[in-house]
């Protein structure tokens, strides 16, 4: 059970006005993740740079949080449905289509990155590639925060989808928070905090928060 960039694009496209009904701003998030992206934003201030890339924004909303928290944001995504909602909810921000495995940006473009539930979809092979990519566009001292659901594997959330009437195939690479460590460090990135906590509400999985650097 791999998946595809095709499958995801296409789920994503079939989901995207009704995730962006159901998620307008950070609804999933519990306070103590919100507080992973404060920190975030706090030491991007105190380092005089908050030009951020939300890379897979989805619809836009955490894009929204963090402008509005007085962040400069650039939005990419793979789905041009999600990206429709983004751009018909919030009009003032920059948002495009790109893949993590190639973003479309010079290095050292940014000052921070956010990675919030976006490397889920990727592959055994394409995580260190995109991680590669993050690693290229962020400038040394630059942040990354990458946030995404504990486990062991890939899942099959499309089932989930179509008994929501969604025909569509997606697949979730649930990962333990040592491997997706290792893979920052991989990509040469130096961690910085680490956030894990369990379930609330309705998920299933511990949920886990990685907060790395890029070398000066």
């Amino acid at each position: 059970m791999e998946g595809s960039a095709e499958e995801v694009r296409r789920a994503y496209d079939a989901i995207s006005a009704d995730y962006a009904a159901a998620f307008p701003t950070t609804e999933p998030e519990a306070a103590v993740d919100l507080a992973m992206v404060e920190h975030l934003v706090v030491l991007l201030e105190a380092s005089g740079g908050t030009h951020v890339l939300d890379a897979g924004c989805g619809t836009g909303r955490m894009a929204r949080h963090l402008s509005d928290r007085g962040c400069t944001v650039t939005g990419v995504d793979l789905s041009p449905g999600m990206l429709a909602m983004a751009r018909r909810d919030h009009p003032d921000l920059d948002v495009r289509e790109a893949s993590l495995l190639a973003l479309p940006f010079g290095d050292d473009a940014f000052d921070g990155v956010l990675l919030w539930y976006s490397l889920i979809h990727l592959t055994g092979d394409e995580l260190p590639v995109a991680l590669t990519e993050v690693t290229r566009v962020v400038r040394p001292g630059g942040l990354v925060l990458t946030g995404f659901q504990v486990g062991d594997g890939p899942s099959d959330v499309g089932a989930r989808l179509r008994t929501r009437g969604h025909d569509v195939t997606l697949v979730r690479h649930e990962r333990r928070t040592e491997t997706v460590g290792d893979a920052l460090t991989a990509a040469g990135l130096v961690e910085q905090a680490r956030l894990v906590r369990g379930p609330v509400g309705a998920e299933q999985q511990p949920q886990a928060f990685i907060l790395a650097r890029r070398p000066a």
